[in-house]
């Protein structure tokens, strides 16, 4: 299985432009949050919700997305446990980050995502947003949450 293109987060600094747009992926069970980020790699915004159904169908939703949005990498939620380890949910998000770079040639990074969907749902709480709407939009708000955790660590 061809994976060249998963990188380390120093590696994937080095390997996409200073201007590019970045996107951020959370790799759920029935839903995945898609976020992508300006070209200056400052704010990450929330984009959409994929159902999670057949890999094509995800795939080539996400190769529309990148090539609507100019992305130049990808950014994917990893779900270490708590306490460091890799469970369930991580060897998920890893098998999905291989699978996509079988098809997808721009860098992909897999990023620690713990405390992601809490995060995002309490920064939508403090915004004001009614519970319904926060948990209908958990999914892509973790997305962001997640690339926005990203490309903080990739300005410095």
């Amino acid at each position: 299985m061809k994976t060249y293109n998963i990188l380390t987060i120093e590696e994937f600094k080095k390997n996409i432009d200073n201007n590019s747009r970045l996107l951020g992926i959370d790799p759920g069970k029935k839903n995945i949050g898609i976020a992508i980020c300006d070209e200056n790699k400052v704010v990450a915004t929330p984009l959409k919700i994929i159902k999670k159904n057949k890999f094509q169908i995800l795939l080539k939703e996400i190769q529309e997305i990148i090539k609507e949005n100019n992305i130049k990498g990808v950014v994917i939620g990893n779900p270490i446990n708590m306490d460091g380890s890799f469970g369930k949910a991580s060897q998920s998000a890893t098998d999905f980050a291989k699978n996509l770079s079988i098809s997808i040639t721009i860098p992909i990074v897999l990023w620690d995502e713990r405390l992601s969907s809490e995060g995002s749902f309490k920064i939508t709480r403090d915004l004001g947003s009614n519970v319904t709407d926060r948990v209908k939009k958990l999914d892509k708000n973790a997305a962001a949450f997640i690339l926005q955790g990203a490309i903080d660590f990739l300005s410095n």
